[in-house]
């Protein structure tokens, strides 16, 4: 039996954080993990800007309310269920991700939980674990199980370096570039191919 682990946002559904940057006009929420690396310094990029504009959670969960997967991703997830158990690893939080996970027709969901203040605002952030993706897919593997995986940024890199077969969906140049071992799909049909045994 082989488990297909998939990013969420920029493979299955918007990013987030972009839908947010263009709800409030400002550019400065734009960024992700696309253009950081580094996890930690972008979410407190991020945290910065939501205290200085005065959005609250609840602010962010209004946007994410109005948010679709990408066109043609639940008809993907279903298809690729007849073949693989699939796993959803992500970097997001369960607070902004399960109205959409709903979206997607449930399916298994790891990632990360915010901290919130009292008066509403994010505070912090807890990881389930450091480098969480790869970490999940070495655990699938160790127990006995195929691994095969997609992302689009960088921090899905080390999830699909560490898989049996690591596919790039629509990645930025700058990836496609430098990571040019794995191969890339850039619509669904293609990455179910490059995905199946």
């Amino acid at each position: 039996m082989q488990i297909c682990c998939l990013d969420l946002e920029g493979v299955l559904l918007p990013e987030i954080w972009i839908a947010v940057a263009e709800h409030y006009h400002n550019d400065d929420l734009r960024l992700t993990t696309r253009d950081i690396s580094d996890y930690d310094q972008l979410m407190q990029h991020r945290l910065k800007i939501l205290r200085k504009n005065r959005i609250r959670l609840a602010d962010i969960q209004g946007v994410i309310a109005g948010m679709e997967p990408l066109p043609g991703a639940r008809a993907f997830l279903d298809d690729l269920g007849q073949q693989f158990q699939v796993v959803v690893l992500s970097d997001t939080y369960y607070e902004f991700a399960m109205p959409l996970i709903r979206k997607l027709g449930n399916p298994t969901l790891l990632c990360n939980w915010l901290t919130v203040s009292r008066s509403g605002y994010i505070s912090g952030y807890v990881l389930r674990q450091r480098d969480g993706k790869r970490k999940a897919v070495k655990a699938f593997k160790g127990i006995g199980f195929g691994v095969v995986a997609a992302g689009d940024s960088y921090n899905d890199l080390s999830m699909l370096r560490t898989a049996d077969r690591g596919v790039l969906f629509n990645p930025p140049d700058a990836i496609t570039k430098r990571y040019s071992a794995f191969p890339v799909a850039r619509d669904y049909p293609t990455l179910a191919r490059l995905l199946k045994p």
